[in-house]
């Protein structure tokens, strides 16, 4: 079946429908991974856009179910160069294809994505709609109702969207007990305390430092997460309040950005983001260079921190935004990237153990 992805900037391009049918608007990025779809496509962080794959070849290894962040897929489109149609792996349970169908995901196969990637890194990140449901480009472009969804659409209320309504407890015999706050919540942050004999009770995004305390918590994690954090004015006052509790946190990607904020920095959307398996990050302290994971559109502003509350830890080795911060007004530090890692590298793994450090001393 035909199938066209429609941009805001009037560019058409055709290629084959896989997956599901019909139109559906959102945020068009691209991901750099050579691996990891499976892990992509079901990361909350992408609740909103279309993701365009830079690797030419996908679906090769097919579905599992075990590599998956969370239940469902929350990308909102997918776009690939070529799409395997007969994976090969012993734990392949089913293709791709199949997988999109059964979420109600539009897949698009068959264009040139390099050239597209390209474009979004000139232009940045522009909004775009994958349809079925025009015969040719020219007709896409002539409705007028399809073309403002496009250039009116924004990624909001998107935390609201993805979190969980209610406590969930794992490891329910670990040493020490942590709250993971669900921002948009990765699978393996999850694996990666419970591994280091964690409790984890993972909290609806808007828990309040009230409801933390009668928990008995040894340290508060703060998960990745979609949208724009400046959006999350309750969650960002809570923040404030959980700061003041005393106890060991550790944030990733949108929680370091929220706590930032919490703390008075500012926030700035990027050009066209970071997302892949490859993003270099330097270790002000040691002059180390980690190759790390990463998915996020907004960093935060450097200079709107105050010094006195909180120093940059990490920068990108590549655009020098911020990638990590320690604060001197509590035991907290934060990243940027994902340390959690899956699929990608596990340099930055050991930040895990250094929480748990921060743990053991408070106990």
């Amino acid at each position: 079946m035909k199938t066209f992805l429609v941009l805001a900037n009037g560019t058409v391009l055709e290629g084959q429908q896989f997956g599901a049918t019909g139109t559906r608007v959102g945020e068009v990025v691209f991901n750099t991974g050579m691996v990891g779809y499976e892990e992509t496509l079901t990361d909350p962080s992408y609740y909103g856009q279309i993701i365009t794959q830079s690797y030419p070849l996908v679906g090769n290894y097919g579905i599992n179910g075990e590599d998956a962040e969370s239940g469902r897929i929350w990308a909102f489109g997918y776009i690939v160069r070529e799409l395997c149609d007969a994976p090969s792996n012993f734990r392949c349970k089913k293709t791709l294809d199949q997988y999109l169908k059964e979420q109600n995901i539009i897949g698009l196969a068959g264009i040139d994505t390099r050239s597209l990637v390209r474009m979004l890194r000139e232009s940045g990140v522009m909004n775009g709609a994958l349809t079925t449901e025009y015969a040719t480009a020219e007709e896409a472009l002539a409705d007028e109702a399809l073309m403002k969804a496009i250039r009116e659409y924004n990624v909001t209320e998107a935390v609201a969207n993805v979190t969980r309504t209610e406590t969930t407890v794992l490891n329910e015999g670990g040493k020490y007990h942590v709250a993971l706050f669900d921002f948009g919540c990765k699978n393996n942050i999850q694996r990666s305390l419970v591994k280091r004999d964690c409790k984890v009770s993972v909290v609806p995004a808007t828990t309040t430092a009230s409801q933390l305390k009668e928990m008995g918590l040894d340290g508060i994690m703060l998960s990745n997460g979609p949208g724009d954090p400046a959006e999350n004015v309750e969650i960002i006052e809570n923040l404030k309040e959980i700061a003041k509790m005393g106890l060991p946190i550790f944030g990733i990607c949108l929680g370091h950005q929220l706590m930032a904020l919490a703390q008075g920095a500012k926030t700035e959307k990027l050009k066209y983001g970071h997302r892949g398996v490859n993003q270099p990050v330097t270790d002000l302290a040691h002059g180390r260079t980690y190759i790390t994971s990463q998915n996020h559109g907004y960093a935060v502003v450097g200079d709107s921190l105050d010094k006195a509350l909180g120093e940059v830890s990490h920068v990108n080795a590549n655009d020098g935004t911020v990638e990590g911060i320690r604060y001197n007004n509590m035991d907290c530090f934060t990243v940027q990237f994902h340390p959690e890692a899956c699929g990608g590298p596990k340099d930055t793994d050991y930040l895990f153990d250094e929480f748990v450090d921060m743990m053991k001393g408070g106990c």
